[in-house]
């Protein structure tokens, strides 16, 4: 990787892409007029919540910039395929996916293809699309996301692929557009980056160093989320635990939590990702106090065995993440919690692969996000030595599914017949007789319902269990 330096951005850089946004736009109605309507953009994201964060930001310049979004990718003038490196499959998607666009540009040739994301900070990734995909318009990382609408309009006249990577450590640019699918909950993304460099983790070599956005910032984004109807808010970051700690102010997430538990119009809090030695006893607490934070949380162990933790750079022991997870459960007796779990980091054994299934059947997890190593060229792991072979990393990765699907099953039985408060998020996907929402607990729940209740909080009585959600019916309205 080659060396990282800070960028500033000022006000007229700011001011600049706002107007290049309203220079498209009018571009865009005077084609509207002149044709009878608008142009599309479709969207592809691979990767976490904070792709999908990503995302929501480009939607919302392309929709100041007056284009329509659609679900079609034949009637598309802009793509934008959002991209992931954290495993190989996301990166086989991607090169799939850009091979699929190459008919399609040559049958509507005013199509542009834009390829953005955190796999574009890879060298050897933005090298392999310069070779093989020249059908591939724009291209461009993490860090200069705000520059979108000037790179958009200049990709409208170059001949070749526009590369644009921004050689930082990552900015904050406050203010862009977002597009928000859905109205009543929503990411906010309160830092970028991560400076824990495990050795089998690509994001901070990608995402940069742990950047936190002043407290004000997001106070204001989240009230003015609240005020437009907002009930449910996710505190976004690769490790929010770590909040704070680059700012010249005493703040800490736990003062992050409080300042949004104050909120009015918040009902519900929750927060992801957060690192098990960063999770701290005054945020455990504050968990248990602030009665907006939902009882869930979703804390990464990836290994129990200590042996495997050193090699992975995570600085915690099993037994320090079986102590934390105590204190958490006595702070929030209901708590659902989640976790990561990585199958066949190299040199893992049978022993220390047994210790993970220990840690699982001992902690009790309503779900477990069970992944098989993938080896990351520029990450100290590719390079160890003993990489296990496909055929055990799948056999042992089954035997944990098996184990945890029996958990996840013991759990949600336990809800039968209960009454739980939900979110209404929609009418089911399954059934569109039905509504569905998420309880505080994490729990998709569909059930028989009356009325105008989309986003709104109801009590619905549980009546039926299945392995991934739960069904019922609603027993009163507001909650």
């Amino acid at each position: 990787m080659s060396e990282r330096k800070e960028i500033k951005i000022d006000d007229a850089e700011l001011a600049k892409q706002k107007d290049i946004m309203l220079h498209l736009k009018e571009n865009n109605n005077m084609e509207y007029q002149k044709n009878g309507k608008y142009k599309n953009y479709f969207i592809i994201t691979f990767g976490c919540q904070q792709n999908v964060s990503d995302s929501e930001k480009l939607m919302g310049m392309l929709d100041e910039m007056g284009y329509q979004k659609t679900e079609k990718r034949e009637e598309a003038d802009v793509v934008i395929i959002n991209t992931c490196c954290v495993r190989e499959n996301a990166e086989l998607k991607l090169y799939g996916n850009i091979g699929a666009f190459k008919q399609l540009k040559h049958d509507k040739p005013g199509m542009l293809l834009c390829i953005c994301g955190c796999m574009m900070e890879q060298e050897h990734a933005v090298a392999t699309i310069k070779k093989k995909y020249r059908h591939v318009d724009l291209v461009f990382g993490t860090h200069n996301l705000y520059k979108f609408p000037e790179l958009l309009e200049r990709s409208m006249n170059e001949i070749y692929t526009l590369i644009d990577i921004m050689n930082t450590e990552g900015i904050i640019v406050e203010d862009i557009p977002v597009r928000r699918e859905d109205k009543f909950k929503a990411w906010v993304t309160i830092m970028y980056g991560c400076n824990n460099f495990c050795s089998y983790c690509i994001v901070p070599h990608v995402r940069g160093r742990e950047r936190s956005r002043n407290p004000k910032d997001i106070i204001n984004e989240i009230k003015q989320l609240a005020a437009d109807g907002c009930k449910e808010i996710t505190l976004l970051g690769q490790n929010v635990n770590s909040y704070g700690k680059d700012l010249d102010l005493e703040i800490d997430f736990a003062d992050l939590i409080k300042m949004v538990n104050d909120i009015e119009g918040v009902e519900r809090i929750r927060f992801m990702t957060s690192h098990p030695k960063d999770i701290s006893d005054k945020l455990i607490e504050t968990m248990g106090q602030c009665k907006k934070v939902c009882e869930q949380l979703h804390l990464p162990f990836q290994a129990g065995s200590n042996r495997v933790l050193k090699e992975m750079n995570r600085k915690y022991t099993k037994e320090e993440y079986l102590q934390k997870i105590e204190k958490v459960k006595k702070q929030l007796p209901c708590v659902a919690l989640s976790t990561d779990v990585i199958v066949g980091f190299p040199g893992e054994t049978d022993e220390d692969f047994e210790e993970t299934m220990e840690v699982i059947r001992k902690v009790g997890f309503d779900q477990v996000f069970t992944f098989i190593y993938s080896r990351r060229t520029g990450t100290p792991a590719a390079e160890m030595e003993n990489q296990l072979d496909e055929k055990q990393k799948h056999k042992n990765f089954e035997k944990l599914v098996k184990l945890q699907n029996d958990i996840g099953k013991t759990i949600n039985d336990d809800y039968l017949n209960k009454t739980i408060e939900v979110l209404v998020e929609g009418p089911s996907k399954s059934d569109e007789t039905k509504f569905t929402g998420r309880s505080r607990t994490g729990k998709v729940v569909n059930f028989s319902g009356q009325g105008d209740i989309i986003g709104q909080l109801v009590r619905v009585k549980i009546t039926k269990i299945f392995s991934w959600f739960l069904n019922g019916e609603m027993v009163d309205e507001l909650v």
